[in-house]
């Protein structure tokens, strides 16, 4: 491993920049990171960028690994599963897991944020706030920053620069110079818009709180996730334009009128919601995928940066974190070789986080149109009924994801035929009592080969 006069830079203090500036300083290397925006411990930032955290088992694996997770138990509420609302206020609830150990935890983003920043700076990386990143030239490899209070600009020259700053990657920009690099990006025609659900007398939460809540209707929806201060983190998803979208609510008679209208149960607990609508901007979400992630021992992407995704897997921290876990074995295997390492780190993760990419779009689907058929709830439940009887064989891909640090690729794979399994053994029934378990197995044990690492 280095020597103390080793030095890496990181651009970005989102989640991935100080988790992984943490794990490197344990590792003998001296770390600042550089952020574009002013600090949040201490300065307000505007609303309405926030969306609520499911981490899981991933993101829980690389806290614990750097020492941290045991100090973040008192910032999460596990979440046992979705509760689905109807339109007529009917609640329906569908468990994530086979039992009690199996949930996602929802966290405050700004809380996870700021305790990363702490401990980061309580093990010694310097964080300089407002500088914003000009540019990366690749070959002598210095990064250009312009200071967004005083305007001075300077040049920071690192062995090591590594991109963790997110979507819109100041490093990747500059790497799009590059011949031969390829870049490609993806919105979605669906914007959020953050809103919050008060919390009742005595911080109490006035909806169950170990769920996620869901209102599923079919081109839109909203989700709730709980806070540790008894208030709901609500999130809006619709359409940028057509007959119900952002552009169609132009007032907020019509944005009160369309909840009403759509979401009955949630508006008497939503007392901020005109405030919300005013004042929380439309965000909009963005699939990146690039290659390659890295230029010689100079630089590297990681993150988002990297490879952003949707959020509706609740993985793009979790794929962020588990990122920064390969590249930590990668560096205890090899050292600081850093063309091996960066070469090789991309040749493991790519095909996993385009894998993920793909599943959060196609979980987007899920959320948004099925989580209220009763024919796709039959199905979770034969799922849960096929793990419980071949743990080994049939795991669904949702917990392969969410619950076990299977590769991404291999969830894809594997979830491809278990959906056709699922389709063939469930298409004309409607009781897991009468599920054909002979053919089951047969279908399990010709195309399904054992998890050897669950």
């Amino acid at each position: 491993m280095p020597s103390q006069s080793d030095a890496v830079t990181i651009i970005g203090a989102g989640l991935t920049g100080p988790l992984l500036a943490i794990s490197l300083v344990q590792r003998g290397f001296r770390v600042t990171i550089y952020e574009r925006r002013p600090d949040m411990r201490r300065v307000q930032l505007s609303a309405g960028r926030s969306i609520n955290l499911a981490i899981s088992v991933r993101g829980i694996h690389a806290l614990r690994e750097a020492g941290l997770w045991a100090s973040m138990r008192n910032i999460i509420i596990p979440m046992k599963g979705r509760m689905m609302h109807s339109l007529s206020g009917e609640l329906t609830f569908q468990p994530y897991g086979k039992d009690a150990t199996e949930v996602i935890n929802s966290i405050s983003r700004a809380d996870l944020n700021a305790a990363l920043m702490n401990e980061a700076e309580k093990r010694g990386v310097a964080i300089r706030f407002s500088e914003r990143c000009l540019g990366f030239d690749l070959h002598p490899g210095a990064a250009r920053f312009r200071n967004e209070e005083t305007g001075r600009e300077t040049s920071v020259e690192s062995s090591t620069i590594i991109g963790a700053d997110g979507a819109s990657s100041a490093v990747r920009v500059a790497m799009l110079k590059l011949s031969r690099f390829n870049f490609s990006q993806q919105y979605l025609d669906y914007g959020y818009k953050e809103l919050t659900i008060e919390a009742g007398p005595n911080a109490r939460h006035l909806l169950e709180s170990n769920a996620l809540h869901i209102w599923p209707r079919g081109s839109h929806m909203l989700i709730a996730l709980p806070n540790i201060d008894g208030t709901f983190a609500c999130i809006l998803f619709l359409p940028f334009e057509g007959a119900v979208s952002f552009a169609a609510l132009d007032s907020e008679a019509n944005f009160l009128r369309f909840f009403r209208t759509n979401f009955a149960d949630a508006l008497p607990l939503m007392l901020q919601l005109r405030d919300n609508f005013r004042d929380n901007p439309t965000g909009t979400m963005v699939t990146i995928k690039c290659s390659p992630w890295h230029v010689d021992a100079k630089s590297l992407l990681i993150g988002d940066a990297a490879h952003a995704i949707v959020p509706f897997f609740g993985q793009g921290m979790n794929c962020a974190f588990e990122d920064c876990t390969c590249l930590l074995e990668l560096l205890d295997r090899h050292g600081a070789d850093w063309p091996k390492v960066f070469q090789e780190f991309e040749r493991l993760r790519k095909t996993n986080t385009d894998a993920i990419a793909d599943l959060a779009l196609e979980n987007f689907v899920e959320m948004r149109d099925r989580v209220g058929d009763p024919h796709f709830l039959f199905k979770k439940k034969v799922e849960l009924a096929l793990e419980a009887k071949y743990p080994q064989l049939f795991v669904p891909k949702y917990a392969m994801v969410t619950f076990h640090r299977i590769p991404y690729s291999v969830a894809l794979s594997r979830g491809l035929i278990q959906d056709a399994m699922l389709d063939e053994l469930c298409g004309s029934i409607d009781r897991i009592e009468d599920l054909d378990w002979r053919k089951a197995e047969l279908m399990i044990h010709r195309q399904l080969n054992p998890l050897e690492q669950l």
